[in-house]
């Protein structure tokens, strides 16, 4: 186990070499949400109504778990950047962990995350979002965040290590932009047609808004949800380990083949 954590370590820092290096994926993942958030925020916000909430403090919570998501697209194509220029068939032949090369991009993916998240949220400050819940409320939706952007990113790094090329691993990753808009990530589900709606309640991203939306004092749960969405906690709680669970010892096992 220290074994492992120190080799995870020092693939930490490689991969926040590499990310400083090469930063354009990284600032249109943070900068792209920031976008969002002004154009739905000053454009479409005032045509937008959202039951027992204000539609920026509505929006600015599903626009973080949005940005969470987004660890699927960049997992993918790093991993797929590594698999196809030979990276990890020299990885291979050190005498390392298996676990420490997916582990190590994750973790430097979370940090990434972390810091960028900060942006975001003084944007959304400045726009008149506000924490209405109380500090431990606040953590505890920080931490769903940070959680759930964990979870995303082992999927994106067991998809890149399958994927057939770069160029396909980037093409699947521009199509999971569409995952937040099949969520209540932007607006209500209330309004949907039942077939949407039911799939939009159980998309993660859905459970994971409403649970930060309710721990930040946001917007109330919904009433007539899907489950996840009725227990917004715990189902963003089962989504992301479950998620983990599964995704981990899946992407170590294909690491560790050529």
């Amino acid at each position: 186990m220290n074994a492992l954590a120190l080799e995870g370590s020092a693939l930490v820092g490689r991969n926040l070499r590499r990310i400083r290096h090469a930063p354009a994926i990284t600032v249109m993942t943070q900068t792209m949400p920031i976008v969002f958030l002004l154009f739905f925020g000053y454009v479409l916000g005032g045509a937008l109504a959202v039951p027992g909430a204000e539609y920026r403090s509505f929006l600015v919570p599903g626009l973080l778990v949005a940005t969470a998501a987004g660890g699927l697209m960049t997992g993918m194509f790093q991993a797929a950047q590594d698999t196809h220029r030979g990276v990890m068939d020299r990885f291979l032949t050190l005498p390392v962990s298996r676990a420490a090369v997916p582990l190590g991009q994750a973790v430097a993916d979370l940090l990434v995350c972390a810091v960028g998240t900060v942006p975001m949220v003084l944007v959304g400050l400045a726009m008149g979002w506000r924490v209405e819940g109380t500090a431990l409320e606040a953590l505890g939706a920080f931490g769903l965040l940070l959680l759930f952007r964990f979870a995303t990113t082992w999927a994106g790094i067991l998809l890149g290590r399958v994927s057939e090329s770069e160029e396909a691993a980037g093409q699947l990753g521009s199509a999971t932009f569409m995952l937040p808009l099949l969520s209540n990530a932007y607006i209500p589900t209330d309004g949907m047609p039942g077939w949407l709606r039911t799939l939009a309640e159980w998309n993660p991203i859905s459970a994971v808004a409403t649970a930060v939306r309710a721990l930040f004092g946001n917007a109330p749960v919904p009433t007539g949800a899907a489950w996840p969405v009725a227990h917004p906690v715990a189902g963003s709680l089962l989504w992301s380990l479950g998620l983990l669970a599964v995704l981990v010892p899946l992407a170590v096992r294909r690491y560790a083949r050529r």
